[in-house]
């Protein structure tokens, strides 16, 4: 069975690609199998570019497809922010709590259509080579509320409202944001490269 490596160690992000992609017949796996494998720099200025040197860096040194994945929220009245930065918005990589407190900060004086957001997820899938075979993008539109919302999901979940359904990704069923979000639509366009070059 083929390999496919999703290049993050982000049980979350993982989980989700093990739902979107997991009845294929491949072995998928995020680095953990891969303590040694290389720290990719996220040196670009753009999502699509952050996702392309994960993927073009971590193929040929595991000898395995791998999906290279970027993603985060852009508020277009914050000049894209925190857009690449999301991560580590508030200077600490990966923690949520700070970067959503941050964010409330920068926007409680907007109103309105000033409080329209969108998540974007890049996903590129590299062969073993590390050729890059896909580029695809996502995008989910929304609001940011004034206040965290629900528990579920991660990263600016909780002040993420989707118009369409009244509520935040924290507290939408992970079913319901699977279907629509983000990542969800990225990998609805990279699903069928990855049959026809992997599964055949």
């Amino acid at each position: 069975m083929i390999r496919l490596v999703l290049g993050s160690r982000n049980k979350k992000k993982l989980k989700e690609m093990l739902a979107l992609l997991g009845d294929l017949p491949l072995d998928l796996t995020d680095l953990t199998p891969y303590p040694d494998a290389p720290e990719v720099e996220e040196t670009a200025d753009t999502f699509i570019g952050n996702a392309t040197l994960k993927a073009r860096q971590l193929a040929p040194a595991l000898n395995a497809w791998v999906i290279g994945e970027d993603s985060g929220l852009c508020v277009p009245a914050l000049g894209g922010a925190p857009g690449v930065y999301s991560a580590r918005y508030a200077g600490t990589h990966g923690d949520d709590q700070a970067n959503n407190d941050k964010l409330l900060r920068e926007m409680a004086a907007l109103t309105g259509d000033a409080r329209a957001a969108y998540y974007v997820s890049t996903a590129v899938l590299a062969d073993p080579a590390g050729t890059v075979v896909a580029s695809v993008e996502g995008r989910c539109h929304g609001v940011i509320v004034g206040a965290r919302r629900g528990t579920g999901g991660f990263g600016y979940d909780p002040l993420f409202l989707v118009p369409e359904y009244g509520q935040t990704f924290g507290e939408l069923p992970p079913d319901v944001k699977r279907q629509m979000s983000h990542r969800a639509r990225a990998f609805e366009q990279l699903r069928p490269v990855v049959e026809r070059e992997m599964v055949g």
